[in-house]
């Protein structure tokens, strides 16, 4: 996960955690219901397949039962070879960019951005993202720092929720082309500790960056929408910042059907902070409008207590969580017309 606002998800991660939301201490409790969109009771929703909270629970503890998934590891090259040999099972069209990026200490990590695609040919596209790669250092932990974490919500849980996704678009079909990219080497920024005078710009969200410099040619979908520790138990979703300010209209409408789905008491209808995320380097850079669904909230101090720790685990995955960000997806993909 990136920063907040300079705030980067301290994994995209740890420096976010410093510049604007100190994102990095949380002792959260339940969050209450935000205040909610504007009443839209006489709307009458397009039907959408049901998601399957159960199933993409279970695309979780399969990511995680890998091992971390860090670049350049075994359990790294395994979890690639599962979305691959999945996807194609469910009938996306799939495509695998490799290439090579340096991260904050110079070494040189092998990485994969995986591309789902359904009904490839259609001319409209809505583009669905999140970073499949976990931490390799606990650094907002208090033991075992330098060993890598599970990233069960922090990564998993937007790719659970994705391979969902992709599991009901093979039985059910939008009137839209959906593509699902999952990103690689998000996690990969300076540690929350690191001293200024050694702070280096752009360092999380790696795969991301170079999957934006070598874009498929026309490549131009609608929108796009990142999904971001989409799993944790008690998680909100704010108006993140950046996403307003590059795609607020696509805010409105994702919030605005999550709240007629009633799941405002997840999608907060208030703006929190700017979080340098995957999707700030798809809306400069490739020219995407693109929002961010990110648990985060700064009145109760930012990302989860777990994040960048040991705890980020299948513990504090729970499919409420899941059931409401994937079926407002689902709502938001069946919703939208050629």
């Amino acid at each position: 996960m990136a920063r907040p606002g300079a705030l980067i998800k301290s994994g995209i991660g740890a420096l976010a955690c410093i510049v604007v939301f100190n994102a990095c201490n949380n002792n959260r409790p339940e969050n209450p219901p935000g205040p909610v969109p504007p009443a839209t009771a006489e709307k009458k929703l397009s039907p959408s397949p049901d998601f399957n909270a159960d199933s993409a629970y279970a695309f979780v503890k399969a990511q995680v039962a890998f091992g971390p998934r860090v670049p350049n590891t075994p359990a790294h090259e395994k979890c690639a070879a599962w979305y691959v040999n999945k996807l194609k099972g469910y009938g996306m069209e799939v495509k695998v960019q490799e290439g090579s990026v340096t991260d904050y200490a110079n070494h040189i990590l092998k990485i994969k951005n995986i591309m789902a695609s359904y009904n490839p040919q259609a001319k409209t596209r809505i583009v669905l993202f999140s970073h499949w790669d976990s931490r390799s250092i606990a650094d907002d932990d208090s033991v075992r720092k330098k060993e890598p974490i599970d990233g069960a919500d922090d990564g998993a849980s937007g790719c659970g929720t994705m391979m969902e996704v992709a599991r009901l678009l093979q039985k059910s079909h939008p009137f839209v082309g959906v593509d699902l990219m999952f990103l690689d080497a998000e996690d990969t920024g300076q540690p929350s500790d690191s001293p200024r005078e050694e702070h280096k710009e752009d360092t999380w969200c790696l795969g991301t960056q170079y999957w934006t410099k070598n874009l498929p040619t026309g490549y131009s979908p609608r929108f796009g929408i990142l999904l971001d520790m989409v799993g944790a138990r008690n998680a909100t979703f704010p108006m993140e910042g950046n996403s307003m300010r590059y795609a607020g209209e696509y805010v409105k409408k994702v919030w605005g059907i999550a709240g007629d789905l009633g799941f405002s008491n997840f999608f907060l209808y208030t703006e929190d902070g700017q979080i340098t995320d995957d999707h700030v380097y798809v809306n400069r850079l490739a020219n995407i409008p693109t929002i961010d669904i990110i648990n985060y909230n700064s009145v109760n101090g930012g990302f989860g207590s777990y994040h960048h720790t040991h705890a980020d685990n299948m513990q504090i995955i729970d499919r409420n969580t899941l059931k409401a960000v994937g079926q407002t997806l689902m709502q938001v993909l069946f919703s939208e017309a050629p």
